[in-house]
């Protein structure tokens, strides 16, 4: 390897994304600029943010070493993707999201449902769950970009990890989600380019279309043991209906990640920094065009890598990189790619971390410095917002210093967290981690953030009780009953004695998020209907335009 030439390429691309993070930073002016950028984003960045964000190490390295040891049925997770995490996402809840957002001066997502419901207690719960289980996504994103850097340039893993976070946390600090935003899209246009080079490379290095995926089908006989046993079937057939495989693949990693992304707090923020629906519309197109040619690009060419390695090594993937799902993506470029290439797609794999881990990092930041310390201050010893709190024109300025610098406290705190539970995680643990972490706050935001934004009839009981058993339900099925989690955690062995409390199939392979999502929707109906409605003022100030949209 040339590193020479890296540290030249490497040396460029940081002068690029720190003169994109200095431009943000003199930009950044106002709480609004460093929440929301300013609701005057530009379609196109918007879009890219909303990508990189989206599509983080997790998904490339990750899911594509999933797709690398159990085969391509993982495809299926791209269509959730394209249609509710762009589709309907854009269009039926970034709308209302944007408008209603301004209506009420909101600047984080947590402080959105908090004033709709006029609840400073739903505020700062979302803050406390966001700061608190966001570290753990954030870990694995971490680990997805340091495996690749470990394997290709053969650097120490632990230094590799501390190098992103540090950088990352640079321009996160100071620019805010401008900063976030900005240098989303630098990097989402190389992650772009280099995710395009290297989806026409496999078919290339392989023979073509045709030949690769026949060559793929006809070593279903080489399908990992432990892979059958659980219910697979080859890497291009879909696993046995009902078996453990099925309902993992299903329920955790297509219906997790793909109805998750709806409840992503750092996706659902950028909605509100744009300044109307047609920057929405504009970003709707890029957004899918990007996430597509991401994830499908991952996914295939994890799988297609049991050719390459077969063929020249006469091992499969999974065999190849020692077991660890997590290196079979960089292994396969550090050792089939050209170093030219292996040069772009570090750039690559170093920018959707970057992209991510940046949005995580200040997600987290204003979490702890707005949604939790701001709101439980200003609290007043009333659980709802006074007419000044609820109105959109109040001035964003007069607590900029005070808000920013607890806000820049989070963040350093949220890299930290990041970075010890980085290092205490085990292997192939990125793409089960980020479908938890969007498990977790698809159950607990879901359900309420689909009332916020479509039944006006939702009460503040309603919505809290929502929140509250959506979050109780899917936490107490991870520490008790789903089994990946439950083993791992070993707290229900150490109180009860057994793994998990229901050792039946399919109980425990089945996402917690099937059973909390319901049980949420159940509460925040039942609930309303049975306590008051919200007051006319902050309702009709929430629905304020939307109707004429």
């Amino acid at each position: 390897m040339n590193y020479f030439l890296l540290g030249i390429v490497f040396i460029v691309y940081f002068i690029m994304v720190g003169y994109v993070g200095y431009l943000a930073w003199k930009r950044t002016n106002s709480s609004e600029d460093f929440m929301i950028a300013g609701r005057e984003t530009h379609p196109y960045i918007m879009a890219l943010s909303y990508g990189a964000t989206f599509i983080s190490t997790a998904a490339i390295v990750g899911f594509g070493g999933v797709a690398g040891k159990y085969g391509m049925g993982i495809l299926w997770l791209v269509f959730l993707n394209i249609f509710v995490g762009v589709f309907i996402a854009f269009v039926f809840f970034g709308k209302r999201t944007r408008r209603m957002g301004k209506n009420l001066g909101s600047l984080t997502f947590p402080e959105f449902l908090g004033r709709r419901f006029n609840s400073k207690f739903i505020q700062y719960f979302s803050g406390v769950l966001i700061f608190c289980a966001m570290p753990i996504y954030a870990a694995v994103v971490l680990i997805g970009a340091a495996r690749f850097m470990e394997s290709s340039l053969m650097l120490d893993f632990n230094l590799a990890l501390l190098v992103l976070a540090v950088v990352i946390c640079a321009y996160v600090l100071f620019g805010g989600l401008k900063g976030v935003m900005y240098t989303d899209a630098l990097q989402g246009t190389i992650m772009f380019v280099g995710m395009i080079i290297l989806l026409v490379f496999i078919y290339w290095v392989l023979g073509g279309v045709t030949e690769a995926n026949t060559a793929l089908t006809n070593m279903a006989h080489l399908y990992p043991p432990d892979a059958i046993a659980e219910g697979g079937t080859g890497w291009t057939s879909f696993p046995s209906l009902g078996s453990p495989f099925w309902w993992s693949l299903v329920t955790t990693t297509i219906m997790g990640v793909g109805i998750g992304a709806l409840a992503q707090p750092q996706l659902a923020v950028r909605f509100m920094t744009v300044k109307s629906n047609k920057e929405l519309h504009r970003s709707l197109l890029i957004g899918a065009i990007f996430i597509a040619v991401m994830t499908c690009t991952a996914y295939i060419v994890g799988s297609l890598s049991n050719v390459y390695f077969y063929q020249n090594f006469g091992q499969i993937a999974i065999d190849y990189v020692g077991g660890n799902m997590d290196s079979i993506i960089p292994t396969f470029i550090s050792t089939a790619l050209p170093e030219w290439f292996v040069y772009i797609f570090l750039l690559s794999l170093l920018a959707a971390a970057m992209s991510t881990l940046s949005s995580q990092y200040h997600t987290q930041g204003t979490a702890l410095g707005h949604d939790i310390v701001d709101a439980i201050r200003n609290r007043g010893g009333s659980d709802e917002y006074s007419e000044e709190e609820l109105s959109a024109s109040k001035s964003v300025e007069e607590s900029k210093i005070g808000f920013i610098s607890v806000s820049q406290a989070g963040i350093l705190i949220a890299v930290i967290l990041s970075l010890v539970i980085g290092l205490a995680l085990p292997g192939s643990i990125v793409a089960l981690g980020t479908s938890l972490f969007m498990g977790l706050c698809a159950a607990a935001f879901l359900p309420v953030y689909c009332a916020a934004l479509f039944w006006k009839r939702t009460t503040k009981a309603g919505a809290i009780a929502g929140l509250l058993s959506g979050t109780l339900t899917s936490l107490f099925l991870l520490v008790f009953v789903f089994k990946k989690t439950a083993t791992g955690l070993g707290i229900c062995k150490f109180i009860f004695g057994v793994d998990m409390l229901i050792n039946t199939m399919p109980w425990y392979s089945i996402d917690v998020m099937i059973f909390a999502i319901p049980v949420s929707t159940i509460f925040t109906i039942a609930v309303s209907l049975l306590t008051q409605p919200i007051d006319e003022k902050v309702l009709n100030k929430s629905f304020e335009g939307i109707s004429k949209e």
